[in-house]
């Protein structure tokens, strides 16, 4: 229980690999709320199967890209737990669509940089205020920060780049104040990010050119992301972890 009595937010928690890291910080003690955007379905989904673990969480709507929504979930926050919060995982993004340069547009642009960037600064800026000494921050970033991402992914790529600079810059920051930050990397993740973006061509290939010869999984990522958070990674902050299998060492 290695979060027992810690209160922790994932944003964009879900589906996928937020859910993954939803589950698993509960099942080891700690309050999750749940942000979600879309998913309301599944995220519900999500919540049940904490409950059902006798773990304790709860859910809230709310787009992170506008800063009257982020306020507004971290006032939901206070309510439900308190005016503490010991965990944040900014895992809310997405790739939005595969476009060349010449198919996108301002909005294009806007879309996916407010959606992967503005979001994380806007909610880390609200929410690290309630984080105490001790406290942690784990970003979501990319092996799309380091290679450039896959054909089409341009914005999605350059927008997880800033997160993995954020992220240092981040660490610099609040250390003095005994806060943590790092990110994880992932690489090729059997998520209903890559069913709808990517081919299952282009998933055979990438899986079979990685040195573990498959996909990750998200309770991998969940796994990796619970130690970074918690009191065993007490020493380290400022990190990116790639997590892909080994492919990012081509």
């Amino acid at each position: 229980m290695k979060f027992k009595n810690k209160i922790a937010l994932v944003t964009g928690g879900g589906r996928d690999i937020g859910k993954a890291i939803a589950l698993k910080l509960a099942s080891e003690g700690a309050q999750v709320v749940i942000n979600y955007s879309q998913s309301e379905a599944a995220s519900r989904q999500t919540l049940n199967e904490i409950k059902t673990g006798n773990g304790e969480a709860a859910i809230f709507k709310a787009d992170l890209t506008r800063s009257d929504e982020v306020n507004r979930l971290k006032n939901f926050c206070i309510d439900t737990y308190g005016n503490r919060l010991d965990v944040l995982i900014n895992n809310a993004g997405g790739i939005i669509a595969r476009k060349k340069i010449g198919e996108q547009d301002e909005a294009f642009y806007d879309t996916v940089m407010n959606l992967n960037f503005k979001s994380l600064f806007l909610v880390t800026r609200a929410f690290v205020g309630m984080i105490p000494s001790g406290g942690s921050i784990v970003n979501i970033s990319s092996l799309a920060a380091r290679d450039g991402g896959g054909g089409g992914s341009s914005l999605y790529a350059a927008s997880k780049g800033a997160i993995t600079t954020y992220t240092r810059s981040l660490a610099k920051e609040l250390g003095v104040s005994g806060i943590r930050v790092n990110a994880v990397c992932p690489g090729l993740i059997n998520t209903t990010f890559h069913d709808k973006f990517t081919s299952n061509e282009v998933r055979a290939k990438v899986a079979a050119a990685t040195p573990l010869g498959r996909e990750g999984t998200s309770e991998e990522v969940a796994h990796l992301v619970a130690f970074l958070a918690s009191d065993e990674a007490s020493f380290i902050t400022g990190c990116n972890y790639d997590i892909n299998g080994g492919i990012g060492l081509f």
